[in-house]
């Protein structure tokens, strides 16, 4: 049986956006979405998003161009973060029993 934060992360997997692309092997890169969910729920902005993205990658490549502080990010780069950010808040939601509509 899978734990709270593996249940917390495959929620906020199932609230994305139609559409998003999940990268390959994004296991531990949902828990740590997981954990934003839990800690900061609706509150959870695009910085934060793009920090867990950042502490991810950096495991596999640390020197990618993306790896930077979110304000140095062109606005592309910074609209890649929004369908996950979308995704934490409605499974924020979700969990706190307020239903999206």
């Amino acid at each position: 049986m899978s734990n709270y934060l593996e249940r917390d992360a495959e929620l906020v997997r199932k609230s994305l956006p139609k559409g998003t692309e999940v990268p390959e092997g994004s296991e531990d890169l949902f828990r740590m979405y997981a954990v934003l969910m839990r800690a900061k729920g609706v509150e959870t902005q695009a910085e934060d998003v793009h920090d867990a993205w950042s502490a991810w990658v950096s495991g596999t490549e640390p020197d990618h161009e993306s790896a930077v502080p979110f304000d140095n990010l062109d606005a592309e780069t910074k609209a890649a973060d929004q369908p996950f950010l979308i995704a934490i808040r409605r499974a924020a939601r979700t969990a706190s029993g307020v239903v999206d509509q």
